[in-house]
């Protein structure tokens, strides 16, 4: 693949995981949600808008964290990647949490456009995984992850 072919790509990513084109952006996703519907679950639905923004950051910090540190330890599955409880256990969890992905996701996206990453090679302390592998996994889990959270704050009547 030559230098414009991956630059292309490498601008799809940023679009992808930026919310462009079909898919929902975050910060206008989380902006505004009621603080006092935030740990409600909605219906029969089996989690709160916390606990799926929670595990989004969480999901979201363990792909990046194993796709650039190979001393990285990822959570336990499932438990480590769900918050304990239904809603922000204080008034400022919300806020840290959003903070905290979209430092994340800048750095996934600083990841995706470093000329020194090579999105095709095998990432060394993985079993076949690639860079690019994980950056579609990263926008693909925070879309179907995005959508939820408006099907909850639909249900819930906001």
């Amino acid at each position: 693949m030559d230098t414009t072919q991956v630059d292309s790509l490498r601008e799809h990513l940023l679009q992808l995981l930026s919310g462009k084109w079909a898919h929902l952006k975050f910060d206008e996703v989380v902006a505004g949600f009621p603080p006092h519907l935030r740990g409600t679950k909605a219906g029969r639905l089996p989690h709160s808008a916390w606990q799926i923004l929670e595990h989004m950051r969480i999901a979201q910090w363990d792909i990046l964290e194993f796709s650039r540190n190979p001393s990285h330890v990822s959570p336990n599955w499932p438990a480590g990647y769900w918050p304990e409880t239904e809603a922000p256990p204080t008034e400022s969890a919300w806020d840290e949490s959003v903070r905290r992905f979209n430092d994340d996701l800048e750095a996934i996206r600083e990841l995706a456009t470093s000329p020194d990453t090579d999105l095709f090679s095998k990432i060394p302390h993985g079993s076949g995984q690639t860079i690019l592998r994980e950056i579609m996994l990263v926008a693909d889990h925070n879309a179907y992850h995005l959508g939820q959270l408006v099907q909850v704050r639909k249900i819930l009547g906001e």
